[in-house]
């Protein structure tokens, strides 16, 4: 992949805006014997992200890729309703905690690669592999934060930041819903029941509001519409180590850092062409350059750490419990929007 670093790169950050995109085959339907030579995919990553992954698999592969992008809830509501004439090959986003839930859309596959990933991002499902490791952390811009300290979630309850702070919501952001896992966990010092108080003042603190994206929260920051936001580890660095005025910020109460997932939908159309992407993206050269060039940390057991984000070993990780997180999903994102709801008339709690 030593050409990849020299391929154009989506020139704007604010491409990373997901919009339903076809990335190739846009010039009218494609000839029959053409239509079976493609993969398509829906994603929630930002399109500067995968722009160029998708186009070294394309030249490596000679299959044409169409990537569908939305958020990583819409697309999952999309996939439900497409069960009995799927349309994606592949789903390309959305943390563990997210997609685990939905295992039943996707098929059994286990990439070529399965045994070079870390132990603790190993397929154990038969159907969710794992694709980078992403923690959970707090953006900040750096010329509006001024003197205020933030070091984690107790700082922002600080009255001073009442409405300037960015988080999408947890029910169609799946990095906002990693952030209410962690809030949780954290807040409750491993008892989630018991982080609910926090969660309840934070969203007052919120001023009412929720964003439709990640993208929006990542974007919100870096433009001065906030001050800071909850977000994702490579959202916020690509701005920092591109020397925006932002700074990452790793909660002193603890950080969970969860895999995002990659999956191949069942019954998909062109199942050989999606294991052929799935095999590509877990490949030591796919994950070198995601860690070296779009600073994503790789879920395999051979690829260094990215240059410039903090080392894990000063990092305070958290732990939560995957069969909790899962069997409480529905009834958590119903209790936040039910704060939320009462927040936004008014109520206090």
């Amino acid at each position: 992949m030593g050409g990849m670093a020299l391929k154009k790169i989506v020139a704007c950050l604010a491409g990373a805006i997901l919009l339903p995109l076809c990335l190739s085959g846009c010039g009218g339907p494609p000839a029959p014997e053409a239509e079976e030579n493609k993969v398509v995919i829906y994603c929630s990553h930002p399109l500067s992200f995968v722009t160029p992954l998708v186009e070294e698999f394309e030249q490596e592969s000679g299959v044409k890729v169409e990537v569908v992008a939305e958020g990583t809830g819409a697309l999952l509501q999309r996939l439900e309703s497409e069960q009995e004439q799927p349309q994606a090959d592949i789903f390309w986003g959305g943390s563990l905690s997210t997609v685990k839930p939905k295992a039943a859309l996707f098929a059994e596959y286990r990439s070529a690669h399965e045994g070079q990933l870390q132990e603790g991002f190993r397929n154990v499902e038969g159907s969710i592999t794992r694709f980078t490791d992403i923690p959970s952390v707090i953006m900040v811009n750096t010329d509006l934060i001024g003197d205020l300290q933030v070091e984690g979630y107790e700082d922002l309850l600080n009255p001073a930041l009442r409405g300037k702070i960015a988080m999408a919501d947890p029910a169609q952001s799946s990095s906002a819903y990693e952030h209410l896992i962690n809030m949780l966990y954290a807040m409750g010092a491993g008892e989630p029941e018991q982080g609910w108080g926090y969660v309840e003042k934070l969203v007052q603190n919120l001023d009412g509001r929720l964003l439709a994206s990640s993208a929006e929260v990542y974007l919100g920051v870096a433009d001065g519409e906030f001050a800071l936001g909850l977000t994702f580890e490579e959202g916020g660095a690509r701005y920092a180590l591109a020397g925006a005025p932002v700074k990452l910020v790793y909660m002193k109460e603890g950080v969970i850092s969860k895999p995002d997932s990659i999956c191949i939908v069942r019954q998909a159309r062109h199942r050989e062409k999606a294991e052929k992407f799935l095999d590509f993206i877990t490949g030591k050269e796919a994950q070198t350059f995601i860690a070296r060039r779009l600073h994503r940390r790789s879920v395999r057991e051979d690829v260094a750490a990215p240059a410039g984000l903090l080392p894990k070993e000063e990092i305070r990780f958290l732990t939560d419990e995957e069969e909790v997180v899962s069997g409480c999903k529905k009834a958590w994102l119903d209790r936040f929007a039910a704060i939320l709801s009462r927040g936004q008339e008014g109520l206090h709690f």
